[in-house]
């Protein structure tokens, strides 16, 4: 957890020799968090991190070209990832500046995010400004603890707990705490951020956690956990809330120019600014055809993302979702470019349409997804099976997210193992391409045997290991803390 010391430049005196400077640090804020500025300007600090994340995007990317959904084209370091040939240097995608694509990137953001969130937690009490809005602000901090903290421990497995702020360089230094210990934190931060009377949507401003989401979250992470019970209360108490619903066509989930109204399903998600300078990500560029050759997906592609064909063919014909990926697409002279002629690398190239941007020329327009209402069903499957077997009730789940895609009701009279294989394969249809896949298999260890069948003519061989379920500590953090373990298994 290395800290960048951030210094304001001090203002010279032509007549004068003596210097005064006012500092702010992320070692040193005694001088901030006193005003209602000051703790809206702090929380804004607290949210940066997240663009840092899903900007590059490593946060969907070290899912995505780990998974069997998705491989990007072998250029810049981003086949090691599909390959798994990456090392605790991160060697190639530090030598090819592509850090932001990688897991260094997870754990950077992820501990600076909590830093933040830290000075939040402890300063901003004792700030002078309305009690209401103090309590939500710092219940948006105790939100983000949890998701920074969730993204480290699904990534790295046994990570840092870091709740306190940084006074001192010594402070900063704190060792591994094992993934059980990182999950009751994390279940009481959002204990914390759920009383803190954070608003329901539709009041809530964009890419800020409504009381709803803070659930989503927590749902999330006790199925991770295999907390089922807690998975269940929780995502059941987003769907009964009301607050959300299903989008009726799921492709206007993702279309830019229906952004506001698809909120309504995509709960909270990585909001991208559409000026310059503003944030921004790469997935339209990297899922369009090469050249910028299709207009539909953006201004500026370059052909570097894909689906593999097998994922495409699992698809039933009749799931609208199938329509979110093209075996072919329409040049800039309206001439369909056929499959084998999409991208050089391979004829069996699918492109992905969950980015596409055609308008905007000073930025990327379309949010990149966090937390959908789909989860919060499938979820509620997953966990509802795990404990009783596949109910009445868990089909009603799954069933709900089934003819959204347009597709009949699961067979009935499924085994317990049999109803949750097919509720990780609904979660594969309904999430590619939005870096979940790839933790759907860790978790629960398919990874050794799906990955190695998830091949192709680029990538014929994945060589995956039992060591790859969490991917090393970057050696700069070891090296920059010397109570960090790097994993077990890459030593």
């Amino acid at each position: 957890m290395k800290k960048k010391l951030i210094y304001l430049l001090p203002l010279l005196a032509l007549t004068g020799c003596e210097l005064e400077e006012t500092i702010y640090s992320s070692i040193y804020t005694e001088a901030f968090y006193k005003t209602a500025a000051d703790a809206e300007k702090g929380l804004i600090a607290a949210y940066d991190p997240l663009g840092d994340m899903y900007g590059g995007p490593a946060a969907t990317l070290v899912s995505d070209f780990s998974d069997d959904q998705t491989y990007p084209r072998g250029v810049v370091g981003r086949n090691t990832l599909t390959l798994f040939t990456y090392d605790v240097n991160y060697t190639v995608q530090k030598s090819n500046s592509r850090t932001n694509e990688s897991p260094q990137q997870i754990w950077a953001s992820g501990y600076d995010g909590i830093e933040k969130a830290n000075w939040i937690i402890a300063k901003v009490p004792d700030a002078v400004m309305p009690e209401t809005r103090k309590k939500q602000i710092i219940g948006e901090a105790y939100f983000l603890r949890a998701f920074y903290l969730w993204m480290l421990t699904k990534n790295f497995g046994d990570v840092p707990i870091k709740t306190t702020p940084s006074y001192s360089e010594a402070d900063a230094i704190v060792g591994k705490s094992p993934k059980a210990e990182v999950y009751k934190q994390i279940y009481s931060d959002l204990d914390m951020a759920f009383a803190a009377g954070l608003p329901s949507y539709p009041a809530v401003d964009k890419g800020r956690p409504s009381k709803e989401v803070v659930n989503a979250l927590y749902a999330k992470a006790a199925l991770y956990n295999e907390d089922w019970a807690k998975a269940l209360e929780k995502a059941q108490a987003v769907i009964t809330s009301g607050k959300y619903s299903l989008m009726p066509d799921v492709r206007n989930v993702y279309r830019y120019d229906v952004e506001d109204a698809a909120r309504i399903e995509n709960m909270w998600a990585y909001e991208v600014d559409p000026f310059s300078p503003g944030r921004s990500h790469q997935m339209t560029g990297l899922c369009g055809p090469p050249g910028s050759a299709g207009p539909e997906y953006g201004r500026t592609t370059f052909g570097s993302m894909f689906a593999y064909m097998s994922f495409f063919r699992s698809f039933n014909p009749l799931d609208k979702r199938r329509q979110l990926l093209d075996t072919n697409y329409v040049d800039k002279a309206g001439k369909v470019v056929p499959q084998r002629s999409v991208t050089p690398i391979t004829t069996d190239g699918v492109l992905i349409k969950k980015y596409q941007d055609p308008v905007s020329t000073v930025n990327i327009i379309p949010n990149i997804p966090i937390l959908r209402l789909p989860d919060m069903y499938l979820i509620a499957a997953e966990a509802e099976a795990r404990l009783n077997g596949a109910t009445a009730t868990a089909y009603a789940n799954i069933n709900a997210v089934r003819k959204r895609a347009g597709l009949p009701d699961l067979a009935t009279g499924l085994s317990k193992d049999a109803f949750i294989e097919a509720v990780l394969q609904e979660r594969a249809w309904e999430f590619f391409a939005e870096g979940d896949r790839w933790y759907d298999l860790t978790r629960t260890g398919k990874f050794l045997t799906v990955i190695p069948k998830a091949v192709n003519s680029v990538y014929p061989t994945r060589n995956v290991q039992a060591k790859n379920k969490y991917f090393p500590i970057p050696q700069d953090e070891l090296n920059a803390n010397p109570k960090l373990e790097q994993n077990p298994d890459w030593k």
